[in-house]
């Protein structure tokens, strides 16, 4: 369960992608105020886990370029609101930088909300400009938790990021010509569980589409049900 609401969010690394191309800075993510996107999320079975809406609360600027902060609200399959978390995306006009925090689901930072914790890690990066082939930075979060005298760690890591082809996707948002991207990510807590990702990334929109993999198989998948800007 935490594993799924953690990709819910990663995935927001494309959600709103090219969108904001037109203001020269971020030519893969929207930062204009307003824009929001939905995500359906699915089991292995095909049945909806949860729907996580993003919406762009405001955008500054600042000696690193320009900020946005996200607001990402997860629901279950009922529509029942689960949790809510709020982070920043920066962009400096070559790529953007999607804050480590994101990486951390909201039902995580509820369980621990009475507890200790620090967190540190390195951002997901986007450049503006993708090839076939292109090989992308690597991304990990590493939260340190305290309760009651017992110490926890997490670690994520996500590595083997790689641009591998271009596609055309359809899904209830509409018909996108994507580049896909492959990733391998891995969980450690107690014991280390592994993943491979294929995401689907429309200029314009962003990620339309995602598959998880384990074993070679489909455990999870998420596509875009909404978009405005």
């Amino acid at each position: 369960m935490i594993k799924t609401f953690i990709i819910s969010l990663l995935l927001l690394t494309a959600v709103f992608t090219q969108a904001n191309a037109q203001t020269g800075c971020s030519k893969f993510y929207p930062l204009k105020e307003g824009t929001k996107a939905e995500l359906t999320s699915y089991d292995k079975k095909g049945k909806i886990a949860a729907v996580v809406d993003y919406t762009v609360l405001n955008k500054t600027q600042t000696s690193e370029g320009e900020v946005a902060t996200m607001k990402s609200s997860i629901k279950d399959d009922k529509g029942k609101l689960i949790a809510e978390t709020e982070y920043d995306v920066t962009c400096d006009g070559t790529k953007i930088s999607i804050d480590y925090n994101s990486m951390v689901s909201p039902m995580m930072m509820e369980q621990f909300q009475n507890m200790e914790y620090d967190i540190s890690g390195v951002d997901l990066e986007i450049p503006n400009n993708l090839s076939v082939g292109q090989e992308l930075p690597d991304a990990e979060m590493n939260m340190k938790i305290s309760m009651s005298g017992i110490n926890m760690n997490m670690d994520l890591t996500i590595t083997n990021r790689k641009v591998i082809g271009k596609e055309d996707v359809t899904t209830p948002a509409g018909t996108f010509s994507c580049f896909v991207i492959t990733y391998d990510m891995s969980t450690k807590m107690g014991m280390t569980q592994t993943s491979n990702s294929k995401q689907w990334i429309a200029e314009g929109v962003g990620m339309v589409k995602q598959e998880d993999y384990q074993r070679g198989k489909v455990s999870s998948s998420s596509v875009l049900t909404k978009f405005s800007k």
